[in-house]
């Protein structure tokens, strides 16, 4: 993971990075206006030992014993017996928290700090410190009571009234939230992108199916309420792409150019159905003898996307209830030959395996230059795949952001145990940035920013 990859991931959900800033700006404010100031007062306290013979080996002993005190007074001021004099009653316990005192390194200072609300209370109860605990020194440190004590303690800087509180900081805290929040923020977005499998590239696609990538479609506003590219007279990035795929597909096996092809995904909602329309219909323009077979006899869409009737269609032709001429239909000024489904059967992978479908894909092949077959998903029936065994190839739809990597590697190992052949696979309901990459958005103005599902 490089400096790229976090960009781009921020870039991809820069509302809800922008959504934690926001909420760890209103919690450092939150937290700084309700937390009461607090104000330190600081004391320096001087530790010495006295020479009572006044010569130099006397003077270095008390020097030594000035330094042995200066940890255990720094201890001891925290203590209760020194609390008890300058305070009473509750106050004993909470001024022990708020009384710090530490020793000076390499010297005999001892320096105490009193924290509280109040800033004069602050001062005063500091300066009470040090006043009350040399006394108790003195006291501690005679060995008899009428003689000298050994060690004394002397208050060298008396506590000012502090002006500035050390808490709250906003600044700091405002820093701390922030910090935090983008900490977070982006472990919880490389955490989910690591655990997401979704398609999300033309890269991770063809890793998957291990195939050529013969298209990436762009999602629109209005694709789920105007499915076909015609119905935006040709001028959207969209309908750019599909002419792309033709393009792709035109030069799949120049020497093995399949006749029939099968288009189907994974797993329903991929796209799959649309794909298959928006294809013959641009091979149609082109001037290509196209027929779009609807042989999702589970759940039919393409009657619904051309408006055509579809209560008679396949289903009468495999049962022989019908002949395939009259139940063929023509539609729009490129005369799209369509052959819808028919009624739902309650056995539509036998029909689809029978020997009568092998008879009219046939028929379809040598009547026209190519056969698209609008198939189930392959992972939930055995539909798609019996379709595949009898037509030259199959494309496989993948949907950004939806379809998972190790469905496509499912599909793909299925296809490859009966030596189906796939020609490529289609990235589907790509965002905008990723379908322009490919010059699919080059001179239309259309807008594609929403994802449909079609």
């Amino acid at each position: 993971m490089d400096l790229l990859y976090y960009m781009r991931l921020i870039r991809r959900n820069w509302l809800l990075v922008l959504f934690s800033l926001v909420l760890a700006v209103a919690a450092a404010s939150f937290v700084t206006a309700h937390t009461p100031p607090r104000y330190v007062a600081t004391i320096t306290m001087l530790v010495s030992g006295h020479d009572r013979e006044g010569s130099l080996s006397t003077a270095y002993q008390a020097g030594m014993l000035s330094q042995q005190r200066v940890q255990s007074y720094a201890e001891l001021l925290t203590s209760r017996r020194v609390i008890e004099k300058i305070t009473e009653g509750d106050d004993v316990q909470r001024l022990q928290g708020n009384i710090t005192a530490e020793s000076i390194p390499d010297t005999v200072l001892i320096r105490a700090t009193v924290t509280d609300t109040v800033p004069a209370r602050a001062a005063q109860l500091a300066n009470a410190l040090g006043t009350e605990f040399p006394k108790l020194i003195n006291e501690i440190e005679r060995p008899t009571p009428r003689s000298r004590a050994s060690v004394s303690v002397t208050l060298v800087d008396r506590a000012d009234l502090p002006v500035t509180p050390v808490s709250p900081r906003p600044l700091v805290n405002l820093a701390l939230a922030v910090m935090i929040a983008l900490f977070l923020a982006l472990g919880s977005l490389v955490l989910r992108d690591r655990l997401d499998t979704t398609i999300k590239s033309d890269k991770a696609l063809q890793q998957a199916a291990k195939t050529a990538i013969l298209g990436i479609i762009g999602y629109e506003r209005d694709a789920r309420r105007l499915p076909l590219i015609v119905r935006s007279h040709g001028r959207s990035s969209r309908a750019e792409a599909f002419r792309s795929l033709r393009t792709n597909l035109q030069f799949v096996g120049v020497d093995r150019h399949p006749k029939s092809l099968v288009v189907t995904s994974c797993l329903p909602g991929e796209g799959k159905s649309s794909t298959a329309a928006n294809l013959a219909i641009t091979l149609a323009q082109a001037g290509w003898r196209v027929i779009l077979v609807d042989a999702d006899l589970r759940r039919p869409r393409i009657p619904y996307y051309f408006g055509i009737e579809g209560t008679t269609g396949l289903t009468d032709v495999l049962i022989e209830k019908a002949g395939l001429q009259g139940v063929i239909q023509t539609w729009g000024e490129a005369e799209l030959s369509i052959l819808p489904s028919g009624q739902i059967p309650p056995n539509p992978s036998e029909l689809l395996g029978s020997r009568v479908m092998r008879n009219v894909l046939a028929q379809l092949t040598e009547t026209y230059d190519m056969v698209i077959v609008d198939a189930p998903p392959l992972l939930p029936v055995t539909d798609a795949a019996t379709l595949s065994t009898v037509c030259d190839g199959t494309l496989l739809v993948a949907r950004y952001g939806k379809t998972r990597q190790e469905h496509v590697v499912r599909a793909t190992e299925m296809l490859s145990s009966i030596n189906v052949r796939v020609v490529g696979a289609v990235l589907n309901f790509a965002p905008v940035r990723n379908s322009q990459e490919y010059g699919y958005g080059y001179g239309y103005d259309a807008e594609v920013k929403t994802t449909v599902n079609v």
